[in-house]
């Protein structure tokens, strides 16, 4: 039984997949810890490889030692976890947990815009981003059933894609979902989503609730790194 119904799959080629330029590969991590969604997240990206020749996937096990040096070489320090890179290329856009629920229209949105390198943020944001020279690592925690969620999601995707773009590379923009991840939430005290919290160079900087627009977001970001 797929996860993906026909028709769902008719408009993710259509609405989302006709729009990929340049080749997306999903590195999948899975380990023996928080797996019990490993099987649907394993499924999932199958399923969506099969729907466009320039998506692939590749599933890494985060407990070997070579899926260690795989999972450090794209900075990635738990499992599971789906990194969308261009054609291997790792850009800061993570997800830890599966994309489901809400989530799942992030993804998508996610995989066309690392395929284009581009996003629809202001020139202004664009701008300080491409400046941004420091390890940025931005959570956001989020639930399948949270609506606001995604566009927090999309918040710290779109500015890693950015910070990427000006040949940086140094902003992470990672979903974690609460519930496969209770020990991380709760070292936040994740108690209602979505939670932000900005990391400079490994230090936790700046914590807030809510999807907030573009312009709060940045001011944020920005703040963190003062």
């Amino acid at each position: 039984m797929g996860l993906i119904s026909d028709a769902d799959k008719k408009v993710i080629k259509e609405e989302f997949f006709s729009k990929l330029t340049e080749p997306v590969k999903l590195m999948v991590f899975i380990g023996k810890d928080h797996c019990q969604y490993c099987d649907q997240l394993k499924q999932l990206v199958q399923e969506l490889a099969e729907l466009s020749d320039k998506l692939s996937y590749e599933v890494i096990d985060f407990d070997t030692e070579e899926g260690k040096k795989k999972a450090e070489e794209y900075r990635i320090d738990r499992a599971p976890a789906v990194s969308i890179t261009r054609n291997g290329q790792d850009v800061g856009v993570r997800f830890f947990g599966l994309p489901a629920g809400h989530e799942f229209g992030a993804f998508l949105e996610d995989i066309v815009d690392v395929s284009n390198m581009t996003t629809d943020l202001m020139p202004e944001s664009k701008e300080a981003l491409a400046k941004i020279d420091r390890d940025v690592r931005i959570l956001v925690f989020v639930t399948p059933t949270c609506p606001y969620c995604p566009l927090a999601v999309r918040m710290a995707h779109k500015f890693a894609i950015e910070n990427t773009n000006a040949g940086k590379g140094k902003i992470l923009g990672d979903m974690v979902e609460a519930i496969e991840y209770p020990e991380w939430a709760d070292q936040y005290s994740v108690m209602a989503v979505p939670k932000i919290v900005i990391q400079v160079d490994g230090e936790d900087k700046v914590q807030f609730e809510g999807a907030y627009p573009e312009k709060m977001f940045m001011e944020k970001l920005l703040a963190a790194l003062e």
